[in-house]
């Protein structure tokens, strides 16, 4: 495997493959991130190891969600994952899940003595998230009146260490990553529950999903993918 700036090449198919397949992904631990100048993450590997089954060459490319998703939705032959399939998104993309099934949950700040326990309570406080994340999707859809864009999750969480903004909402994983790295952050309460996907062109080819989805099928049958929820401290349902 060799990582040229942070884009990664995958030849993985037979010269007779037609085209290729272009997946793009985010920096949003524990499901995608770099360390070290590689790739890694509980929806990465499933991703590369679903591919191994599927006759297509493919590229794997991290950038800002935005981007990210709005290639998968605007170009033929281009993926994008870890994506929440929630109603907004359903007619959007054809899909290959569930990677993963996670909530959603609502934190602050400690220091802020913050602590609304329902939407409702929370709609009087501004929230942040970054731009086209599912979450602005969740916190439009509840009423909430003040939310803050920003272009990915990091700067939305230092935004809400400094004050800047009052409640963030963030997978559960995600917040139990940022809790061990020493953050003191709490959880308010569950804002959602969703299964995480890829996401494919509504006009990719379904000869091509379909080997996607066996390949997934097949490591959820075998194991891997437990194995894989277990490698980065994930719940596997046991």
């Amino acid at each position: 495997m060799r990582i040229a700036t942070f884009l990664l090449s995958l030849g993985l198919a037979t010269a007779a493959s037609a085209e290729t397949i272009r997946f793009t992904t985010e920096d949003y631990p524990p499901y995608n991130f770099r360390e070290g100048g590689e790739y890694k993450g509980v929806g990465y590997e499933q991703t590369i190891e679903l591919m191994k089954s599927v006759k297509a060459d493919y590229t794997i490319e991290m950038m800002p969600w935005a981007r990210a998703l709005s290639l998968a939705e605007n170009e033929p032959m281009h993926c994008v994952f870890t994506t929440a399939h929630i109603a907004e998104r359903d007619k959007r993309f054809k899909w290959v899940e569930p990677l993963a099934i996670d909530r959603n949950v609502m934190i602050a700040n400690k220091a802020s003595g913050i602590k609304p326990r329902t939407i409702e309570e929370a709609r009087q406080y501004t929230v942040g998230t970054q731009r086209n994340d599912y979450t602005q999707d969740l916190l439009e859809r509840n009423g909430f009146p003040k939310i803050d864009l920003a272009t990915d999750l990091k700067l939305t969480f230092k935004k809400l260490m400094s004050g800047r903004i009052d409640l963030m909402p963030i997978s559960d994983r995600y917040f139990e990553a940022l809790r061990a790295e020493g953050n003191a952050i709490e959880a308010l309460f569950v804002l959602s529950e969703q299964k995480f996907a890829i996401a494919c062109n509504i006009d990719f080819p379904d000869a091509l999903l379909a080997q996607m989805q066996a390949g997934l099928d097949r490591l959820i049958a075998d194991g891997t993918q437990k194995t894989i929820f277990k490698k980065y401290n994930m719940p596997t349902g046991e």
